[in-house]
């Protein structure tokens, strides 16, 4: 990596470290946080994370520490649970599951509880939920090597939602 792309990628990387803190949503209104889990070893029926997708949920937890983040979802494996763990203890935020086959369980609960929630899914779940939440999930996850998503959802006051799609993390390419 020549000096202009080892520059432009850290001026990228700094800018998206700070957009989160940014606030979004109005203070009596609801932010989201959405991810895929990180990259997962490929055997397994409940496959852990790879060392890619250990580094890829340590950058998460330094990218949302600051975030004012008040709950934690995820689904109930070992590669979504392992993607929010290192935020989770940093935050001393315990993490509640869901059950992905029944999203609208999940979407009440946020509703309900309000604030800045993140939610960890997975590439056939979370574009979904994005748009559930009224936002905008753009196209398909690319299931075999897309793990840098990270959409946030501001639904302020009035009910007008807002969707920012950010990357976050190393591209790991296989």
């Amino acid at each position: 990596m020549g000096p202009f792309k080892g520059f432009l990628a850290a001026l990228v990387w700094l800018t998206a470290i700070s957009l989160p803190s940014t606030p979004v949503a109005a203070e009596d209104g609801r932010l989201y946080f959405l991810v895929r889990h990180a990259e997962k070893v490929l055997q397994g029926d409940d496959p852990l994370l790879s060392p890619a997708g250990k580094l890829r949920a340590a950058a998460l937890s330094s990218l949302l520490a600051d975030t004012g983040i008040e709950g934690i979802h995820s689904t109930d494996f070992n590669r979504t649970r392992n993607t929010v763990a290192p935020l989770a203890q940093r935050l001393g935020l315990a993490v509640e599951l869901y059950d992905p086959a029944r999203p609208e369980n999940l979407l009440a609960d946020l509703r309900k509880t309000g604030g800045r929630q993140l939610v960890v899914g997975h590439s056939n779940t979370v574009p979904d939920l994005v748009r559930r939440l009224g936002g905008d999930g753009g196209p398909a996850i690319d299931e075999a090597r897309e793990y840098d998503r990270l959409y946030l959802v501001a639904v302020d006051g009035n009910g007008v939602v807002t969707t920012v799609l950010l990357r976050y993390g190393t591209p790991f390419n296989p």
